[in-house]
């Protein structure tokens, strides 16, 4: 008797590094800092628009409203020993400036990670505060502060001791209900010398700082079979940090994206492959999470998965996936980088810093790879030394055939290797998280 042989899904052309490079470039030396709602923002969409449409892929630009950040001069003193000196700084995204007009204040550390929730900060009230602590990660806690009423926020990120002042946002649901104060990071050993040589003053002056504007996702298809197919989502953000180029956070996302656009176009599939660069992320996902309102009965219907790429370039370091789904999808996407012969930390810890973040709230499983080089993260987060010596396009390369590989079976297989629901277990932290850093199905930031 003869046996029909199995069909083999067909292999992806290998991604090539030069490509990858090419995309870098232009994004970081063509372009440069990609500020959400900015004409370099654009710029990064329109890229990825005419880069999908030469792989094949129908694309558009999907708007959507976002406040920008706009400062034209942000400066920062600090009295130590009876004298003023400067010290640099970086305006958080989703809060006001000074109106150009210096604002002085008494300096005080609010030691953030130790305070009890039921402790009285009045003291707090009309002072310069240096806020140890970076993320705000508690609606109450963030209304507590403001009804404190400072007169400016001084961050500190304790994950980096550094010597340059990170660049960073609030999150823009916080903001919108509970309303925000000046509030601008700073170097941890600046705040440093500030307590141990008793600094006790402070003045900060920002022109500019948040003004209307739209951003937009870069949404391209490549088509599956039928006139209603599964969907696959491939993910990554084009915007940055203020004063950052961005090549690893996300220039090597986006590279990647339009890359496996190029490599995945030609295979047949059953399901099909969106391809989403999105706007904003680094003010909290603001574009995705705008893409699953917009969408959220399409994705209840149809969406099965989402893979993002965020920040995999780094050239020391591990490869970690965080996965936010069932048991087989971890196992699945593990087993495949194994075959590759690459290194894979899986954790499956709730990760609401990544693209992929409000999928799952929509109850889409969801991936997003990170390559970090110290227990914090990326030494070069959000600095302006984020440039493109900092990533390997070979390394790049290596990860996204793994990937091209995997979603390639993914499309093309009769049915997934998994049940597309989000486990128990994982739905009540996650919906805890949404409706708190993102206000839920509330657009205005309000928990629904």
């Amino acid at each position: 008797m003869n046996r029909r042989p199995q069909q083999r899904t067909p292999r992806p052309e290998p991604v090539g590094p030069g490509r990858l490079r090419q995309h870098l470039e232009h994004l970081c030396d063509g372009i440069g800092v990609r500020l959400a709602g900015t004409a370099a923002e654009r710029a990064a969409a329109e890229y990825c628009l005419a880069e999908f449409a030469a792989a094949g892929a129908a694309a558009s630009i999907e708007e959507f409203e976002v406040m920008s950040r706009v400062v034209t001069r942000e400066t920062l003193e600090v009295r130590i020993g009876g004298s003023w000196r400067s010290f640099p700084c970086s305006l958080f995204s989703n809060t006001p400036g000074t109106g150009g007009v210096p604002v002085e204040a008494p300096l005080v550390f609010h030691e953030a990670p130790a305070v009890r929730p039921d402790a009285d900060l009045g003291g707090l009230r009309g002072k310069a505060v240096v806020h140890l602590g970076c993320h705000i990660e508690s609606r109450e806690a963030y209304r507590r502060l403001m009804a404190a009423g400072p007169a400016f926020l001084l961050f500190v990120d304790v994950r980096y001791p550094g010597s340059v002042p990170l660049a960073d946002g609030m999150f823009p649901a916080y903001t919108r209900a509970l309303g925000a104060r000046p509030t601008v990071n700073v170097a941890y050993q600046d705040a440093w010398e500030w307590l141990a040589r008793g600094a006790d003053r402070a003045r900060l002056t920002v022109a500019g700082g948040m003004q209307p504007g739209r951003s937009g996702n870069v949404v391209a298809e490549l088509a599956g079979d039928g006139d209603d197919p599964e969907l696959l989502y491939l993910g990554a953000h084009h915007d940055t940090q203020a004063g950052s180029v961005g090549a690893d956070d996300n220039a090597s996302g986006v590279a990647g994206l339009l890359e496996l656009a190029r490599v995945l176009a030609p295979l047949p599939r059953r399901r099909a492959i969106r391809l989403v660069s999105f706007g904003a992320e680094e003010q909290l996902s603001v574009g995705s999470a705008d893409h699953v309102r917009a969408h959220r009965a399409e994705l209840a219907r149809r969406g099965r998965l989402i893979f993002n790429l965020d920040s995999y370039g780094s050239h020391l370091g591990w490869t970690e996936l965080f996965v936010n789904g069932p048991d087989a999808l971890r196992a699945a996407v593990d087993a495949c980088f194994a075959r590759h012969g690459l290194p894979l930390k899986v954790t499956t810890a709730v990760l609401p810093y990544a693209d992929h973040f409000p999928f799952v709230a929509a109850g889409v499983p969801g991936l997003t790879l990170i390559r970090s080089n110290c227990t914090a993260g990326r030494f070069f987060h959000h600095r302006p030394d984020d440039d493109p010596t900092r990533v390997s396009p070979a390394l790049m390369a290596a990860h996204l055939d793994a990937v091209a590989a995997w979603l390639a079976d993914l499309a093309a297989r009769e049915h997934l290797p998994f049940d597309p629901a989000m486990p128990p277990a994982q739905a009540g932290e996650i919906e805890r998280i949404w409706t708190d850093l993102f206000g839920g199905w509330d657009p205005t930031g309000s928990p629904s």
